[in-house]
Parts: structure tokens; C-alpha cells; sequence
């Protein structure tokens, strides 16, 4: 078993962290929410006042970031960053959902003191994460991964190794920008049924069972009260939010224009996330976006 440090215990960190724990691992986590640090300790996992002594002889840090900006500041800030903390031949996995410039540039860092990196970050959701069934996409080199590998099986039921570091962060944009445009069209179908009469249980069935199935009908479906245990039928609560849809979709924007690609589709989807995220909507699932084309 591995001595692990977690950092960023929000909805899908602290599952994660306890899953590690119930593995079997000895885990220490950090976050400056002490509720949400508890929900953990009380799993049998360790924690220190701060995030520096936590990582201390730590083989592994697992990091679950908001931003860019914080996995820098987090990592490589003079002095207090972990870098300076971290012990030689330890690996950090990094599973934020950030940009992969941010990523290269923390893998090169910790690279120059003999620390791993990989990105890492996850697709299916807040319930995937406390299931242990989350789908990685990860950045590094090959040694690395299979480093990683191990504790990754521990937390998900999918891992690939996506290529170079960075390349996990392209894979998830690329994964959640075709997420968001499944699911606007999805929306977009089970009401223009309900505008002309159909029964949406019936119509998500037709579409199910032809060619229009896809994971947003079959599995998630928007509509409410279509399927039971998800978002749509519990007032679009739990699940992933349409503040972190709207994220994903920007930085997928960003890198359309750093590879001067053409994502029109992805566009679109990020304007109409943004639109509902605007209109106070920012909280709830990301499958809201049904209530977006009421008629």
C-alpha cells in the first residue's frame, strides 16, 4: 500500500480520497474546508494544518484543483509551493480539469527537482467518483503512467494514457465539449416532442432504441422524471454543475484557438451554457439546459 497526500477535497475529491482510504492506503488530505476535511478523517484518512506537511514522505499527491491558476499557485509558489516539499522520486497526479499549458509547465518544473507528474483529470461525475467507476485521461510519459496506474484502478474503472503531459487535458476538453453539444441537442429533441404532444418517456424510448441514442438520452436524460437517480428528476440537483460545463466549454475554446481549430458546434454550446449559467442557473446540473428551450 502507498502513503498518499490529497489535496482538494470537494465533491468529487472527498470520494476519491475515500476510496483511496478504503483501499487500504495511507492517506493524508488537505483542504481549507474543515467540513470537508472531516467527511474524510472520519474514513480513516489523516490530515496536517497545512498542505505542505501533509505531502511530506508522500509517494503520490493527488491534486483536485478549481483552476489553473491554483494548481500553479499550489505547486510552484516561491517557498510555500509544494515543490519544495515534495520528496525526490515521488509522482504528483494532478486531476483537475485545467488548460495543459498549465500542466506542461508544472510537469517541467517538477521535473527539474525529480518529482513525476501526470493530468489526470476524470470523467463520470460526482457519482462515478464515489462509486470508484471514474474514467481517467492521462498526460505523461509512459514510466509514469504506469506508476500511476496502480492507484488510479483504485478510484476509477477506465484508464488511459492519453500521451505527453498535457494530453489528458486536451482529452477531457474534447470529451466534455461533445458531452455539452449531446446534451443541447438531446434537450432540444425531447422538446420539440413535448411541444407537438409526445409522451417524453415514450419519445426518449423511440430515440433510444434508433439511431439518435446517446449517452445524454439513455443514461442521463434532461427531462424530468424520465429516469429515476438522476439530476433532471431531483430539481437538477447533484452531479456536474452548469458553472463547470461552462469552464470546460472555455477552455476548449482556448484550445480551438491555440490550434487554430474549428470547433462551430462547441461555440455554440459554450455561448448557451454561458447564457444559462448567467441567468442564475450556474448551480444546478448541467442537464438543465433543457429548461433553456421551454417552449
Amino acid at each position: 500500500m502507498a502513503n498518499i497526500a490529497f489535496i482538494g477535497l470537494g465533491n468529487m475529491g472527498g470520494p476519491m480520497a475515500i476510496n483511496l482510504v478504503k483501499s487500504g492506503h495511507e492517506v493524508c488530505v488537505f483542504d481549507l474546508s474543515e467540513a470537508a476535511v472531516a467527511q474524510v478523517t472520519e474514513h480513516g484518512a489523516n490530515t496536517k494544518d497545512n498542505a505542505q506537511d501533509c505531502v511530506k514522505g508522500a509517494q503520490f499527491i493527488v491534486s483536485m484543483l478549481p483552476a489553473g491558476k491554483h494548481v500553479e499557485s499550489v505547486y510552484l509558489t516561491a517557498e510555500t509551493g509544494l515543490i519544495n516539499h515534495i520528496e525526490q522520486g515521488s509522482v504528483v497526479i494532478d486531476s483537475s480539469t485545467i488548460d495543459a499549458a498549465t500542466s506542461q509547465k508544472v510537469a517541467k518544473a517538477l521535473a527539474e527537482q525529480k518529482i513525476g507528474f501526470v493530468d489526470a483529470p476524470v470523467s463520470g461525475g460526482v457519482g462515478g467518483a464515489i462509486a470508484g467507476t471514474l474514467s481517467f485521461m492521462v498526460g505523461g510519459s509512459k514510466i509514469e503512467f504506469e506508476q500511476v496506474e496502480p492507484i488510479l484502478n483504485t478510484m476509477g474503472k477506465n484508464i488511459f494514457h492519453a500521451g505527453e503531459h498535457g494530453a489528458g487535458q486536451i482529452a477531457k476538453v474534447c470529451n466534455n465539449m461533445l458531452l455539452s453539444v449531446l446534451m443541447v441537442g438531446t434537450s432540444e429533441a425531447l422538446q420539440l416532442g413535448l411541444a407537438n404532444g409526445l409522451d417524453p418517456k415514450v419519445l426518449s424510448n423511440i430515440m433510444s432504441k434508433s439511431s439518435g441514442s446517446n449517452w445524454t438520452l439513455d443514461v442521463y436524460n434532461p427531462c424530468p422524471d424520465v429516469m429515476d437517480n438522476v439530476p433532471s428528476s431531483n430539481s437538477y440537483q447533484g452531479g456536474f454543475m452548469v458553472d463547470l460545463m461552462a469552464k470546460d466549454l472555455g477552455l476548449a475554446m482556448d484550445t480551438a484557438v491555440s490550434s487554430q481549430s474549428s470547433t462551430p458546434m462547441g461555440a455554440l454550446a459554450r455561448s448557451l451554457y454561458a447564457m444559462h449559467a448567467g441567468s442564475g442557473n450556474g448551480n444546478k446540473d448541467f442537464s438543465s439546459i433543457f429548461n433553456l428551450f421551454n417552449k
